[in-house]
């Protein structure tokens, strides 16, 4: 570009020397004046190189030069281009109005026999403009263009951070569902194993019992982390969800622990995937959290709703029995942490309901949760 710029001006400059020599008159170009001329345009066409730098300093002088000298023309409106280009529209049309100006002064002290200078000074005010004009477009050209690349790079940035929010949502639901799943199987085998080393001269039926559950409990929590790693390698993929409908089974494996669990259930209707999965969850947290925290005490689940008046879940246990013998330390992995209710209370959350626990005036725990049933 600056090549070609600077082969125009100079071009320009060629072609009106010759012009001005063929038509030359005495009276009104002299001929040290045309050479002056031609060592102006020499100059100006080799400032052209400074554009980038100085483009406003180098407009402004070429303007004022090209008030008497003809051959800086070219240079001079090469000059209000960049000026254009480069710097905003408030200094291009600044140095336009000077350039105009400039124009009535040429007329005055270059006039020409042939042209009147009306014409002559509309011509040359044309031409700026288009200059002018041509560089203002090419400058909200490249504002555009940079507009645009600055967006592309904020949207990717924030697509970026929304797939690292998903990456942690999508964290945060493993983890809870992690807790949740083996958090349930763990308790059965602590609860059993635990019999089995506190209790060494127990009937060899309740032995078998025990290792059974124990064994079942193990294996299940295998299949479910199996479940989870395959759905962390997989490309696209759900969480395994659990219904309402499998209640039942999360019930049966608490009595086979030797839990007391009392169910009473009242729902009128399908109950919705995410009312029905929330609800097992909160079962399975209330089960797990009786099993670890009140040892042989009575649970009482009720499940209860239907379209339009929501779905209410509640879990209470009553006191822990006396031990008969002194009950082993939990281990650090089945220590209370509180984790549990935080994560339940963010997963009914999510599903638009409320939950709400504590201790009963009897000395045991409740924990209840509302979810909403459409109608």
């Amino acid at each position: 570009m600056d090549a070609a710029l600077f082969a125009l001006a100079a071009g320009y400059g060629v072609w009106a020397s010759a012009d001005v020599r063929a038509t030359m008159v005495p009276e009104y170009v002299p001929a040290w004046f045309l050479a002056a001329d031609q060592v102006a345009g020499a100059l100006a066409c080799a400032a052209l190189w400074l554009r980038r730098r100085w483009p406003t300093a180098l407009a402004v002088v070429l303007v004022l030069v090209s008030a008497v000298s003809d051959l800086t023309a070219g240079a001079m409106l090469v000059a209000l281009f960049s000026v254009a280009v480069h710097r905003p529209p408030r200094v291009s049309l600044s140095v336009l109005a000077l350039s105009v100006v400039t124009v009535a002064v040429y007329v005055a002290v270059r006039p020409d026999p042939e042209v009147p200078p009306g014409v002559l000074a509309v011509l040359g005010a044309v031409l700026q403009a288009a200059a002018v004009a041509w560089g203002l477009v090419v400058h909200s050209r490249r504002r555009l263009v940079a507009s645009l690349k600055d967006r592309a790079v904020r949207a990717e940035a924030e697509a970026r951070l929304r797939a690292e929010r998903a990456q942690h949502e999508a964290r945060d639901a493993i983890a809870r569902e992690i807790h949740d799943v083996l958090g349930h199987r763990l308790s059965l085998l602590s609860v059993h194993a635990g019999a089995l080393e506190y209790r060494p001269g127990m009937p060899a039926e309740d032995v078998a019992r025990a290792a059974g559950v124990i064994r079942e409990s193990a294996h299940r929590a295998l299949q479910d982390l199996r479940e989870v790693i395959g759905v962390l390698r997989a490309p696209v993929g759900e969480l395994p969800t659990p219904a309402l409908a499998d209640l039942s089974a999360l019930v049966e494996e608490s009595r086979r622990a030797g839990m007391r669990v009392d169910v009473h259930r009242d729902v009128a209707g399908d109950v919705p995937d995410t009312a029905g999965r929330t609800a097992y969850r909160i079962v399975q947290e209330g089960l797990t959290n009786a099993r670890k925290h009140a040892p042989g005490g009575e649970v009482e689940v009720r499940v209860a709703g239907g379209p339009g008046r929501g779905l209410a879940v509640e879990v209470g246990n009553a006191p822990p029995d006396p031990p008969a013998v002194p009950a082993p330390e939990a281990p650090d992995a089945l220590a209370a942490t509180g984790q549990g209710l935080v994560g339940l209370a963010e997963r009914v959350a999510l599903a638009g309901g409320r939950v709400e626990h504590g201790p009963t005036a009897a000395g045991g725990w409740r924990l209840a949760a509302w979810l909403p049933w459409p109608p």
